[in-house]
């Protein structure tokens, strides 16, 4: 995928409530540890799919996860809960998207309703052949969704910066271990 070639316009501008997407699941056992609560990694796929709706709402565009920049546990959810997920965009960058999820649990027994997790996902937008596409900006409203949409850019900022810094480890190690491999050729 290349990451400078751009096909179509600039599109429209965008609202946050016209992207936000909702998803129920009921908790199985083949959704669950041998202690009965939901696997990690299933709530995760549950989270991407729920994100992935809002991005697909707000480009109109193929899109592909680009980073799962946070997640939080709250709390276990059990066999037999109701899963409730729901997702947004947060803000819209050139060609990518934050989207902010959320999660509870419904005891379908009491009907108490439980935040088990939150996230947030990034999601590139491309075309058919994998080509990066440019989303509409996104217009924040009310003032949680203004909170959202600064606070994105703040996590932004730091991913950028961490890639960076990996990058760099990435690169000094590399180096290093030519340095050490060359060393050892010449003994």
């Amino acid at each position: 995928m290349s990451s400078t070639s751009f096909t179509g316009t600039t599109p429209a501008v965008r609202t946050v409530a016209s992207t936000q997407s909702e998803m129920t699941e009921i908790i199985l056992p083949n959704d669950t540890n041998i202690l009965g609560t939901l696997l990690g990694g299933r709530l995760m796929h549950f989270i991407d799919l729920t994100g992935a709706m809002a991005a697909y709402r707000h480009s109109r565009t193929h899109i592909v996860t680009a980073a799962m920049d946070h997640i939080d546990f709250i709390q276990p959810v059990r066999l037999g809960d109701l899963l409730t997920l729901k997702s947004s965009v947060n803000r819209a960058f050139n060609t990518s998207m934050e989207v902010g999820v959320k999660v509870w649990a419904e005891n379908t027994r009491t009907g108490v309703h439980s935040h088990v997790a939150s996230a947030y996902l990034v999601f590139v937008a491309i075309d058919q052949e994998g080509h990066v596409q440019k989303v509409p900006q996104l217009q924040p409203e009310t003032p949680d969704e203004k909170r959202r949409y600064a606070d994105a850019l703040l996590r932004r900022e730091h991913r950028v910066a961490e890639s960076k810094r990996r990058k760099q480890e990435r690169l000094a190690h590399s180096a290093e271990g030519s340095a050490e491999a060359s060393e050892s050729h010449l003994k």
